[in-house]
């Protein structure tokens, strides 16, 4: 699933090309992804230019003023955004177009688990789906003293808490994996028994990840890939994740691999406790 890193390479791959710019025309292929596409987006948006591109934990929001409202795009477990040439022949799994003069913004999700939304009004985070997001990890609210104060007595494994996003949005599986390596805590240490010292190293190295994933062009892993089509390669930089049986690049011990929360962790026992 594409994570933070991700979104936001997306993002500032969009930018440049999209900001500013009038929309032509939305070409929804299917009534519906994981959610019904509006039907009316573009009698909404045609003409309409378009003025920012924030993300919100997993979710981009694109803001038309004049249109009074706000696009939710989300891309599911593997969405992708792709800046194409107008002319462009859509494939079996391009399901959305956003249409500007000069490129076509497209997304493609293959196993349609994204979602394409209208949010009317200034706010967007008002949107049930934005409303009850937690901490954002880059932002100047996420220090080691709020990290502190959420793991108190709780008896929750360290990576189920850093992977809730009611709590903390958008570190995902790879970069809780990643960054509890680089702090050498183990994924299942009860987050209530994780002293200060050690918490503020996570909370380092969590940023610290995450701003080396979007450096890098993020994950892929299956479908994922940026705007202009290439690939991310912080996958080659992984320690652990994925890394199943392998030796750890620190000690030498096979990296293990254990399930939580549905989902699988990866990570050395000898490095971390």
């Amino acid at each position: 699933m594409p994570e933070l890193p991700e979104v936001e390479v997306s993002r500032l791959g969009l930018l440049p090309h999209l900001l500013d710019e009038p929309v032509l025309d939305c070409v929804a292929r299917r009534p519906d992804l994981r959610l019904p596409i509006p039907q009316d987006l573009a009698a909404r948006l045609t003409g309409h230019r378009l003025r920012a591109i924030v993300r919100r934990g997993k979710y981009l929001l694109f803001h038309w003023p004049t249109a009074n409202g706000w696009l939710l795009l989300h891309l599911g477990m593997s969405g992708s955004l792709r800046l194409v040439p107008p002319v462009t022949a859509a494939g079996a799994h391009d399901h959305f177009d956003l249409c500007f003069p000069a490129t076509v913004m497209r997304l493609k999700d293959p196993r349609r688990f994204g979602v394409v939304l209208w949010q009317t009004g200034d706010d967007p985070e008002t949107h049930p789906l934005l409303k009850h997001l937690g901490m954002e990890p880059l932002s100047d609210g996420f220090t080691a003293d709020w990290l502190a104060t959420l793991a108190r007595g709780r008896k929750t494994p360290i990576k189920t808490l850093l992977m809730d996003a009611r709590l903390l949005v958008g570190v995902g599986n790879i970069y809780a994996a990643e960054s509890l390596f680089r702090a050498g805590i183990s994924p299942l240490r009860p987050a209530g028994t994780i002293g200060a010292a050690r918490l503020e190293k996570l909370a380092t190295t969590i940023r610290e990840t995450l701003r080396e994933a979007i450096e890098a062009g993020g994950s892929s892993m299956r479908d994922y890939v940026r705007s202009d089509g290439g690939a991310g390669s912080f996958q080659l930089r992984c320690a652990v994740y994925a890394r199943a049986g392998q030796p750890c690049l620190q000690c030498g011990t096979s990296i293990r691999q254990v399930r939580q929360a549905g989902r699988s962790s990866f990570y050395c026992l000898q490095c971390q406790k």
